[in-house]
């Protein structure tokens, strides 16, 4: 079974899914796709330096969670909704054939996670669609879900519980890179999670757990662990 982890910044995908990336890892492929580099977000770094410093840190937790790692050509705080990005995406999902994907919820304080949550929405649909052609055949994702993130809390209801007990550690050596998920920009995200997790595990009778949440539709079909 493959996993996709589209996340809208360098850091999202690995902080808030750095378990259950290690978890696919050993079974079959993970990917994480990062829609821009969050290039932004450091108070006293140029855009461009900091830039440098994200891709190199992606690339690192790649490595140590087992995973590929694709970048996108995106710029932080400037993500747009259009088809481009969703052909794009489209054909990465056709290109790699990911069963399982997950991306940010809609309900965001910030935009380019909106952005991500619509772009990756629509990119499922066109990619599944024969009448839609591109270079790669149609794939079909057999289940989309939403992770659980600070900054996407509007609506977000956990419905879906995954053990991390045992990839844990690599998820927390992976989170470590970043320096941003360290509390250099001022939130500390490390310690944020490892309780979020230690919660969602009590909650579901693990010792650490990441939870999701699922589309509408696919919640009528699908009550349990991702597949």
């Amino acid at each position: 079974m493959r996993l996709m982890v589209i996340g809208a910044h360098a850091g999202d995908a690995e902080v808030t899914c750095g378990g259950i990336i290690a978890k696919y890892s050993k079974r079959d492929r993970a990917i994480i796709v990062h829609m821009t580099l969050g290039e932004k977000g450091h108070f006293k770094l140029s855009a461009e330096e900091y830039g440098l410093q994200k891709r190199s840190e992606a690339e690192k937790a790649a490595k140590i969670l087992g995973a590929e790692v694709v970048f996108l050509p995106y710029k932080d705080a400037e993500l747009p909704t259009d088809s481009e990005v969703k052909f794009r995406l489209c054909d990465l999902i056709r290109e790699h054939k990911p069963d399982v994907l997950v991306t940010h919820w809609k309900g965001s304080i910030h935009r380019d996670h909106r952005s991500t949550y619509l772009n990756v929405r629509d990119a499922v649909f066109y990619a599944a669609l024969p009448a839609v052609k591109r270079e790669k055949s149609p794939f079909r994702v057999k289940a989309l879900y939403y992770a659980e993130n600070w900054e996407d809390p509007y609506g977000f209801k956990p419905q879906v519980y995954v053990d991390i007990s045992e990839e844990f550690e690599v998820w927390r050596e992976a989170a470590s890179v970043y320096a941003f998920a360290r509390g250099e920009t001022g939130f500390p995200y490390i310690e944020y999670y490892t309780c979020l997790f230690r919660l969602r595990g009590i909650e579901s009778g693990f010792k650490y757990a990441q939870a999701f949440m699922v589309p509408e539709a696919q919640r009528k079909v699908r009550m349990k662990e991702l597949p």
